[in-house]
């Protein structure tokens, strides 16, 4: 399917939605950081058992054991982890539709990193829509 991507965005976007709600409420009364270890915790256990159900778990000792893959990965799980973790410190003190609006210029951020280190190439259109989205981030989380 050509537009599948899409589907995968939207759905994507959708349940990211609910993590800042779901988090928002649990958070009321308990420490940011705990709540951000249990939540890890919960992704770990469904996410190997998705791996399971779809019979890839021979794949994990292969993914482990190509040193550029798993530094990478191991980069980008220290990097997400710190990403969740500030994000629930926001959402413990501030309101999600303002803390949800900031967290999405790492759209932005990602964007000009991929250009600068990566060497993609953006549309003028494209451009346009990436500070149309920084520009869109801003006025709400100020609005």
């Amino acid at each position: 399917m050509e537009n599948l991507w899409l589907i995968y965005a939207l759905l994507s976007a959708l349940t990211a939605s609910l993590v800042a709600i779901f988090g928002k409420i649990g958070l009321q009364s308990i420490d940011a950081n705990a709540a951000t270890a249990i939540r890890s915790i919960i992704m770990a256990v469904f996410l190997v058992a998705v791996v399971a159900v779809q019979g890839n778990l021979g794949q994990l000792s292969s993914i482990i054991s190509d040193k550029k893959a798993i530094s990478f990965i191991a980069l980008s799980g220290i990097a997400g982890a710190l990403s969740w973790l500030f994000y629930f410190l926001a959402l413990k003190v501030g309101k999600v539709s303002q803390v949800a609006p900031i967290d999405k210029l790492s759209v932005v951020i990602a964007a000009i990193i991929a250009v600068a280190f990566l060497g993609e190439k953006i549309s003028t259109l494209g451009g346009i829509g990436i500070a149309l989205i920084a520009l869109g981030a801003i006025l709400v989380a100020v609005g």
